[in-house]
């Protein structure tokens, strides 16, 4: 009965991290990339293309960040401190 348990707490914490790695790489990568369109100091269209082009190397790196950490607990808080200075950013670019 405890070895199921385990298995189970290990297969929300699997599941915990794959939804930070979705959902928080997700709106990390759109806010970080309007974020650096916004603030980089080019044409519109071209801020807009390069953000839009670096924010897939920030997804990517938000999904190898919600397996590299330690828990999963860690793992939403790495993308949550970033996204909320992101969005930060947008706001007061605006």
């Amino acid at each position: 009965m405890a070895a199921r348990h385990l298995r189970a707490a290990g297969h929300w914490g699997v599941l915990s991290r794959t939804a930070a790695a979705v959902l928080g790489g997700y709106a990390l990568a759109n806010l970080g990339g309007v974020a650096l369109a916004s603030a980089w100091p080019m044409a519109r269209a071209e801020a807009t293309m390069a953000a839009l082009q670096l924010s897939f190397a920030l997804h990517t790196a938000a999904v190898v960040w919600a397996f590299a950490a330690r828990s999963a607990w860690r793992a939403w808080l790495g993308l949550a401190l970033p996204t909320a200075l992101c969005g930060l950013t947008v706001a007061a670019l605006r």
